[in-house]
This record gives C-alpha cells, structure tokens and sequence, in this order.
C-alpha cells in the first residue's frame, strides 16, 4: 500500500449527503460530490491488512479487490482503479450508492476505529469513470450461436446478461414493466438512485449486443415452456415480490398499502410527469405510519416527507439495537448497531425527533363508520415478542404502508410446468450449476433464495451466468 500509516493518521469521514431541508424539497440524488484529495486521503487509510476480509465471505458478495483500488485511488490512478473494479462488478453505480456496504462491516480496520469508506471510494471511481468517458460499450468479438432469454431485468437479471453477452451468447431480457430495472427503476427512489444512471447502463448494454423487451409478462404473454423450446437456455430472475402482508383486523379497506405499491407507483409518476398526472398514492397532509424497518420503510418515510405529510411514525417490532456491538455480534460479523438512514434524518429535521418506535406489535386497523383509516391499535413487546400488559396504545394515521420484506416470487410465471418450489416457495436451485427441476430452466437470486441485497444479486447473476455457460459450451472464461 502506499500509505502504510494512513489508518494511523487519518481519520474516517464519509461524503456528506446534501443539507436535510434543501433535499426534502425534490426528488434529486441526496448525495454531494466528493474533492478528490478528501478520497485519495480516505483511500490511504485501508492499512494493508494481511487477510482483506472486506473481500471475504463476511464482506463484498462479488468479492471486489477493495486494497487494491483503494490503493490506486489514493496514488491518483482512477482508470486503473476503474479497471480493477469492473472485473469483479457490472455496476458499481448502483452498489455505490444503495448497498448497505457489508465490506465497512468486515473492514479489519473496523476491529479497533471506523472502518475505511469503502462504498464512497466505489461509487466515486465509477462516477468519475462515466465522466472522463472510460466506460464505453465492448461488445464481443465472437458469437456462439447459443441464445439465451433472462426473465426479469434487476439487479440479478442485468449481471448475467452482461456477463452471457461478453462470452458470446445472444442474450434476450424480458421485463414486464414498461421500464427496465426491476428492484433498480421502480423499487429504489429517485434520490437514492437516479433513473438515469440505470437508463445510461442499459444502453451500454444494448451498444453491446443484449436486447431488452419491456412489457413482457412471462407466464402471461408467453409461456415459459415456450420460452424454453425458442432458447437453448432461460434464466429466472424474477425477484422475490410476494410481499408480506399484515392480515389483522381493520385490513380491508382503503389507505393501508405495501410499500412497494406506494414506492413504484410514486417513480412511476415522477419520471411520466414529474407527479403532475396524479397516478400514485399521496402522503399530502396525512398522518402517516409506516410499519417495518430496513431500507424500504426508510424510503417510505422519506417518500412520504417529500410528498408534504402532516406526520410521520415509523413502527419496528425489534428493539432499538446497541450503539455499538453487542458482545454477541462480533467483528467480522455485520454490525447490528442503531443507524440513522437519509429519511430519518430527515424527519427528524421536520419534526424534531427520531420517527422509529421500537419493540411494538400491530394489533388492528382502526376505521369509522363510513370504512375510512382512522388509525391503529398497538401493543408494546419484549425482546423474545411476548405482549406486555397494559401497554396497549392508540396511533392516528391517515395512510399506513407496510414494509415488511418479501416471502416469494410470484407462481404464475411456472404454471404452463411443473417447476419444483423448495419449502419457503422459492424455485428451487442450487447455488452450484442453478439448475431447476426443468431442463434448460435455471434460477438465481432472490427468486431462488429469498429477498437479499442487490449486491448479491448481482452476485448470483453473475455465477448464474457461469454456470449456463460451462452447460452451453463445456467450458467457461467467465470469471
């Protein structure tokens, strides 16, 4: 490393995001734009660790060479380090900016200081790429004659296409929205990923020789054993979008939504007509509560404020974690400590206090006479979920959103063949060859394993991508 006594003498500071009240006032990214001296400064503080376990099993699902641009960035050679990132990541704009970075949890450095900023590095390499014109289209320069049809176009779906694509297959994504990107375009708001970024990345894509086919229900508009006798090989990459819902009394009944309804339609809208056409559900003037933590109710919450909401609770059945590990939550293992995302930091800007409530139980909706939202009735929690008495406790809401994970893919995507589910309702695949029950059919991510992060689903895309491969052609110089 170039700095052997970087992590001694600098301290960690992250690229601070935009000031609260100016980022509530639109849909822009909620980031700055970093000095490129305050990188190379945070790059010198990976320490040259003897085992790099940010690249472990414990830290980056695609095992990014994290020293080693680290290292080039702090020695001012960013097309190098642009380099050394692509060979282990398609899309290094999108993890830069919406993953939770298990790598920092896993930083060696992190045992005994702040771990090195990681994901700032990431996403600045690959913006400055995009900016100084290095990342350009590189179609292959042989075909196979081998074509493959990927079903859904997020985060899993793009990686093995790309990856297919760069080793001669004629790739055909299919996406059943009007927009490609899956979790990417309509799941993850505009301020933390700008639409543009994965427009831009789709067209480098289609420069390479991939072709994208919007408003293509498989299951519906054609089924997938017909899909599988056009193409030598098909890939699943759905999602996991049976999302979990709250069956308690009250439920029926207007302005109690998942989150991802209220999330897509809200994109949906914005990029059609910057909200003005009205087609999304509205937090204006309401009360709202948005039940379950993590990063969708973050963007609830945040959605919500920017909407104008009158206010704003946000409902967590576990207990507020410790401000540092617990003795039980050891390095490298990811840190289960209090954080405060972008939303609510924001709504503590406009309300004065944090929106999270802790270690509470929803009990039932509350609705009038005429079946309108009135509220809801909560009970307090222990740390094992058991009522505690007399802590029943009334909520006024206008609009409840619910966002508490995903259990499934959808089925009717396999209903024209019998597809093997495993117990959870997932396709059933394992992570060595990704192969289902059905010949020429393969499964990866989380419509394979369940909801997880966009990070590993590039992940899966990727070693899906590889396996497909080795099927196709014997062989594979797919990393």
């Amino acid at each position: 490393m170039g700095k052997n006594t970087g992590f001694k003498e600098y301290s960690r500071a992250t690229v601070p995001y935009r000031n609260a009240a100016d980022r509530l006032l639109d849909f822009k990214e909620i980031y700055t734009d970093p000095e490129e001296n305050h990188l190379q400064t945070q790059g010198a503080r990976c320490m040259d660790c003897g085992v790099p376990f940010c690249q472990s099993d414990h830290g980056c699902p695609i095992y990014n060479l994290i020293p080693e641009w680290n290292d080039l960035v702090y020695r001012g050679y960013w097309q190098e380090a642009l380099h050394r990132l692509h060979k282990t990541n398609n899309f290094p704009e999108f993890t830069g900016r919406v993953c939770p970075a298990p790598c920092e949890g896993a930083c060696v450095l992190g045992i005994t200081d702040p771990a090195v900023t990681i994901k700032n590095i990431e996403s600045a390499i690959i913006d400055k790429g995009f900016t100084e014109g290095w990342v350009l289209a590189s179609p292959p320069e042989l075909r196979t004659g081998k074509t493959i049809a990927i079903v859904g176009s997020g985060p899993c779906g793009l990686a093995a296409a790309a990856q297919l694509n760069q080793a001669g297959h004629q790739v055909t994504v299919h996406e059943r929205a009007d927009r490609l990107g899956g979790l990417l375009m309509y799941g993850i708001p505009n301020m933390k990923l700008d639409k543009y970024l994965v427009e831009r990345r789709i067209q480098l894509m289609r420069d390479e020789g991939i072709t994208f086919i919007t408003n293509s229900d498989i299951g519906r508009d054609i089924t997938l054993q017909a899909l599988s006798i056009k193409h030598d090989a098909v890939l699943l990459a759905t999602g996991s979008t049976v999302a979990r819902d709250l069956d308690i009394e009250g439920r029926e009944g207007a302005d109690v939504h998942l989150a991802m309804d209220f999330l897509t339609a809200n994109t949906k809208s914005l990029l059609d007509s910057d909200l003005r056409d009205g087609n999304y559900i509205s937090a204006k003037d309401k009360n709202v509560i948005v039940i379950g933590g993590g990063d969708t109710g973050t963007d609830c919450i945040a959605t919500s404020l920017r909407h104008g909401c009158k206010g704003l609770v946000n409902f967590e059945i576990l207990a507020q974690p410790p401000a540092h590990r617990a003795e039980s939550n050891p390095w490298p293992l990811w840190p289960v400590i209090h954080r405060s995302d972008y939303g609510h930091t924001e709504s503590t800007h406009l309300f004065g206090e944090d929106p999270r409530v802790y270690s509470v139980l929803s009990k039932n909706f509350t609705r009038d006479a005429k079946g309108a939202l009135t509220g809801i009735i909560t009970v307090d929690v222990d740390h094992q979920f058991n009522e505690i008495p007399d802590s029943q406790r009334s909520w006024q809401a206008d609009l409840i959103l619910l966002s508490m994970g995903f259990l499934r893919p959808e089925h009717y995507l396999t209903e024209s063949v019998d597809l093997e589910l495993d117990n959870r309702g997932n396709f059933s695949a394992n992570k060595t060859d990704f192969r289902t029950s059905i010949a020429k059919v393969y499964a990866a991510a989380d419509c394979r394993r369940g909801q997880d992060l966009v990070v590993r689903a590039i992940n899966e895309g990727r070693e899906a991508a590889r396996a497909i491969d080795i099927d196709l052609m014997g062989t594979s110089q797919l990393p």
